[in-house]
């Protein structure tokens, strides 16, 4: 799910648009409303924020928070 709706804008992790908003570890713990874990992820992918769009509407609730684990499984690992 990932590979196809969020890599474009955040290949290996970063950010393409805002680019210290990135999906490390640190960056996620400073920029996330909630800090690094799944539901602030969830909630962005949701309902999008800034220049990040809304999938809420494009993607299941199981894809969504496939993406957030996906994210923070990653991130943990430094992508």
């Amino acid at each position: 799910v990932f590979s196809s709706n969020c890599a474009s804008c955040h290949p290996n992790g970063k950010n393409i648009i805002a680019r210290e908003k990135t999906l490390e570890k640190e960056a996620l713990d400073r920029f996330l409303a909630g800090g690094f874990n799944e539901e602030p992820i969830v909630s962005l992918v949701t309902n999008g924020k800034g220049g990040m769009p809304a999938f809420g509407r494009r993607l299941e609730e199981d894809e969504v928070r496939n993406v957030a684990s996906f994210v923070i499984a990653t991130a943990e690992n430094g992508w």
